[in-house]
């Protein structure tokens, strides 16, 4: 499996994190563990199926998914090509007025966003495109079409910004009494525009945080510390709902995204 990443245009930057291309010319599995962003996926070749309680489901061969708190595992088929664009926090809304909230946890059609029309036509071109390079030059044609952008929440930016900064340790209480909002409207206003309750989104930062310090630090243990994990029994069970495995497990496995 090949895996390729862009990066967006400056009229997409503020909206767009970056493209990811993966291709699979034999059949290859695939897991993705909870990230921060909202991804749009756009299948321009073969077919890639979700693998659930050891099933395989048929995905939309262009769908969105939002935010989650546990992994998942793909299977792509020979010689298949998948565009993800994966979003900004936030940037969902400056392609729908559909509340982020709504897709956490579910993968659904991306013609609950763009015409079906318009679909098509896309994913034909992006089968046509005789390079990557040239996929995501079509797609951010398609995106500045159905580009409608929205008002920015500075209180909900400045929020991720302080949540990252801290690595997810943030207490959601305190960070709210600094922002001078009290907890409840501030929790509404970041599930509609992030897609996860500040919590959820934290929790998602943190154990990103351990999976990244693990291979420069000392042990497991060293790095779950470093992340504010001071009880061991909670971390393995974090640790478990968020990737599907245990640490060991987790570290010897296939490739994950």
């Amino acid at each position: 499996m090949k895996v390729e990443k862009f990066f967006p245009s400056p009229a997409l930057k503020p909206f767009i994190k970056a493209y990811l291309i993966v291709e699979s010319e034999q059949e290859a599995d695939s897991k993705t563990i909870p990230d921060t962003a909202i991804v749009m996926a756009f299948r321009y070749a073969g077919n890639v199926l979700r693998k659930e309680d050891g099933q395989l489901e048929n995905i939309p061969a262009t769908a969105i998914s939002g935010l989650r708190k546990s992994a998942r595992l793909f299977n792509y088929q020979r010689q298949t090509g998948n565009l993800l664009v994966i979003l900004n926090e936030g940037g969902i809304a400056a392609f729908s007025g559909l509340p982020a909230h709504e897709l956490f946890g579910l993968s659904i059609s991306s013609d609950n966003l763009f015409p079906v029309a318009s679909l098509r036509e896309i994913l034909e071109r992006l089968a046509e495109a005789k390079s990557h390079r040239h996929r995501v030059g079509v797609m951010e044609t398609f995106l500045l079409k159905h580009l409608a952008v929205r008002k920015a929440d500075p209180l909900i930016g400045e929020a991720i910004q302080r949540i990252q900064a801290q690595n997810g340790l943030a207490r959601i209480k305190d960070l709210a009494a600094s922002l001078h909002i009290s907890q409840d409207p501030f929790e509404k206003r970041f599930r509609h525009l992030i897609g996860a309750s500040p919590k959820q989104y934290a929790s998602i930062i943190r154990l990103r945080n351990v999976i990244s310090r693990y291979p420069h630090s000392p042990s497991l243990t060293a790095a779950s510390y470093d992340a504010g994990y001071f009880d061991q029994s909670h971390f393995i069970k974090d640790f478990r709902l968020f990737t599907g495995q245990s640490p060991k497990d987790f570290f010897k496995s296939e490739p994950f995204w």
